[in-house]
């Protein structure tokens, strides 16, 4: 066997061993088991059509337990949120009106068993879930009511798109938002996409719908 074939076993089966041991420490209680997702964007290209810019990009931890197998157990995941926001004037002033959203969660099963929280959520669930981490001019969205569905071409399928309208005080007078979800499973990631805007800015609703079919995941840094 030549240096270089061992070299290569070697390394393979360093790497079994730890993520074994890593595993090991899990099914024994002694470390959480680790979930990392990849991150959801918009392409530039649609940002600079649309006229979005980037507000936040930021990776968090989740940690949470579940009972696996009869055994509470802790599970440590890493959740990507990217928000870009849009300036509208709104009676002379310029306010920060409209934000989409674009959040990735790992999948996370043990054993055949999802310990997502997330998992099978409806996009109204999810929605009250994420709509308070989009940060705009907007107060407390309010009477959230669903309007329509329908199909977008994300990430090469057809997607299903839910389309709410609440209420929420912008400069002191009560306006309609339109709030926008998609949620749906790619590549090992639960990914949902977030559109949130004054409904009577009719031209958002498609801005918003361009944004959701460019994106990209993973993105490539």
């Amino acid at each position: 066997m030549t240096s270089t074939r061992r070299s290569l076993l070697a390394a393979g089966a360093t790497g079994t061993i730890a993520l074994t041991a890593g595993c090991l420490d899990f099914v024994l209680g002694n470390g959480p088991l680790e979930f990392t997702a990849e991150r959801v964007a918009p392409t530039d290209q649609a940002l600079a059509d649309t006229e979005y810019a980037e507000q936040t990009v930021e990776e968090k931890a989740m940690k949470r337990s579940e009972e696996v197998a009869g055994i509470e157990r802790d599970f440590k995941a890493s959740i990507w949120t990217s928000v870009y926001t849009k300036e509208v004037e709104y009676h002379g002033q310029k306010l920060e009106g409209s934000a989409f959203a674009a959040v990735s969660v790992p999948g996370m099963e043990v054993a055949g068993q999802s310990v997502n929280p997330l998992d099978d959520m409806s996009n109204e669930q999810l929605l009250e879930e994420f709509l308070g981490r989009v940060d705009t001019e907007h107060g407390q969205i309010r009477d959230i009511r669903h309007e329509e569905s329908f199909s977008l071409d994300i990430l090469g399928d057809g997607r299903d798109v839910d389309t709410f309208v609440g209420k929420t005080e912008l400069e002191g007078e009560t306006v309609d938002i339109e709030i926008t979800v998609a949620s749906f499973d790619h590549e090992d990631d639960l990914l949902v996409l977030l559109g949130v805007l004054p409904k009577m800015l009719t031209e958002e609703s498609a801005n918003v719908e361009v944004l959701m079919e460019s994106v990209e995941h993973p993105v490539e840094n």
